[in-house]
């Protein structure tokens, strides 16, 4: 894809003038260090729409690290602007809220890990940074803080809530508290060693963040892998995409406390976390997709295994959706809580189940089809109400899906020990390009620019997790505090995507 050059001072009209055109959606935008190059730094701003990409690259000069904000017009621009501004000292004039994104109070100032001088061993000094929760003031209103530390085996996340009542009027999320640097850690190292990083990004979406890196690697070297490797990535990431719906449904129940749907959501998950190492050797289908294609074929015997497992899968999970869609209380818990509006979705970018669920309809195997998604027959599921339930029910049918789907693809492989992995050539130093996936949460977005003898010079990853956990805090709006989990698991966002 060719981008748009321009000055910095240019970015908002480039900006209205591609979103007026009424297709098209930010994907990403993010900072890049090109000083080395030829001598600026650049904002990226990557749109998706109408079945295509449309890029912008904003050059900025050294005399004046500064860009106009993009956030006063459109919102999904918010957390990508605070992220530039931690990351690498560009400010983003007329940004409402530059508080710390990434980097929390503990990050001294003046200090920017992801410019090219910043070396990965340097040693860090602690910092004192001032950081303000934003919160409600006014008679009858008092706050509420819950975490970072949670009960419970969960990643840390801090939740102020502003209540009037019993009422939630307004919340503000701090996350990003275990930050891992995987973006920085991996410049420098070879294409096939980054990819063991990139599928480590998150463990519930091993194969969905390697498929997206290893497209990347792929578009930049301009190879085309086998058939037969693309089938295989489709069977995994359904697999993927089996087990996170099947374990979020238990999950959900486990807001309202019910009991027999928290057991046998984590039942049927066992049952396909161990056709998981049947398949990969390991339970998260690690090691599998790999640049320029996959490290294993499907035998007959595997077939067998999957198609007795899926069968054994289908008729257990349909009687356990019969027992929720036939409780009143359930029900009564999960209807018309958590509302999040179509317009929300589309202001904040939202994607995946979240974004089905209120009508949005946004699928990147649908939209923009990788692998063989083009030559198989599904649907995607949409619902408008935007609630506890709609994301519930988009899950379930996903699932029946997804079943679907994997037979389809089962059909398509063989056993013939034909090679499913082409070599990476030489590629030419600054060449970039770009990979997508979507996976059980949405759509994850990998962006990679090669250096010298096929080395990582940049590396840029936004999941599916990045442009949703925002929406929670609209989607809470309303309600009372005792929902709140039952809504933050009807996302079931990560934050391990967050903290990369």
């Amino acid at each position: 894809m060719q981008y748009q050059e321009i000055a910095a001072h240019s970015l908002v009209k480039e900006v209205k003038d591609i979103y007026n055109q009424g297709e098209y959606r930010l994907t990403a935008m993010f900072a890049n260090d090109e000083r080395n190059m030829k001598g600026y730094f650049a904002i990226y701003c990557i749109f998706a729409g109408a079945g295509r990409f449309k890029g912008l690259k904003a050059v900025i000069g050294q005399e004046a690290l500064q860009f106009p904000s993009l956030t006063p017009f459109f919102p999904s621009a918010a957390w990508y602007e605070r992220e530039i501004h931690d990351l690498f000292g560009i400010l983003p004039v007329g940004h409402p809220d530059l508080r710390p994104l990434v980097l929390h109070e503990n990050w001294p100032e003046g200090l920017y890990p992801m410019r090219k001088d910043f070396a990965i061993d340097m040693h860090v000094p602690m910092g004192e940074k001032p950081y303000n929760m934003l919160g409600v003031q006014g008679e009858g209103v008092f706050q509420v803080p819950v975490g970072p530390i949670h009960a419970g085996i969960i990643e840390p996340g801090h939740f102020r809530f502003s209540q009037a009542g019993e009422q939630i009027i307004h919340l503000d999320a701090k996350l990003f508290y275990t930050h891992r640097g995987i973006e920085k850690a991996v410049e420098g190292l070879s294409l096939k060693m980054a990819a063991y990083q990139a599928e480590r990004i998150c463990g519930a979406c091993s194969v969905s963040h390697a498929i997206s890196y290893a497209q990347a690697v792929e578009s930049i070297a301009n190879v085309e892998i086998p058939k037969e490797a693309e089938a295989i990535r489709v069977l995994v990431a359904e697999l993927e995409r089996l087990y996170n719906h099947v374990g979020d449904i238990g999950n959900l129940c486990a807001g309202v406390g019910l009991a027999v749907g928290i057991s046998n959501g984590s039942r049927l998950k066992e049952i396909l976390m161990r056709l998981n190492e049947s398949v990969a050797g390991n339970r998260f289908l690690r090691g599998i997709v790999i640049p320029g294609g996959v490290s294993m074929d499907v035998t007959p015997e595997l077939v067998w295994r999957i198609r007795k497992d899926l069968e054994h899968l289908a008729s257990e999970f349909t009687e356990i959706i019969g027992l929720l869609q036939n409780n009143s209380a359930f029900l009564d818990r999960v209807e018309s809580t958590g509302v999040l509006s179509s317009q929300a979705c589309r202001d904040l970018g939202v994607v995946g189940v979240a974004a089905r669920a209120s009508g949005i309809n946004v699928d990147m195997r649908q939209d923009y089809a990788y692998s063989i998604y083009n030559e198989l027959h599904f649907r995607v599921p949409l619902y408008t109400s935007g609630d506890v339930a709609a994301r519930l029910w988009v899950r379930k049918m996903e699932v029946e899906e997804s079943i679907k789907i994997v037979k389809e693809v089962l059909e398509k492989v063989s056993s013939k020990q034909e090679n499913l992995l082409v070599s990476i050539p030489e590629i030419k130093p600054y060449s970039s390009g770009f990979g997508w996936s979507e996976s059980p949460r949405g759509c994850n977005f990998h962006w990679l620019m090669v250096g010298e003898n096929n080395k990582v010079y940049r590396y840029f990853i936004r999941s599916a997790s990045y442009p949703n956990w925002p929406a929670v805090t609209i989607a809470v709006i309303d309600n009372i505090i005792p929902d709140f989990p039952l809504i933050n698991k009807s996302f079931e966002l990560c934050y391990a995507c967050l903290d990369r």
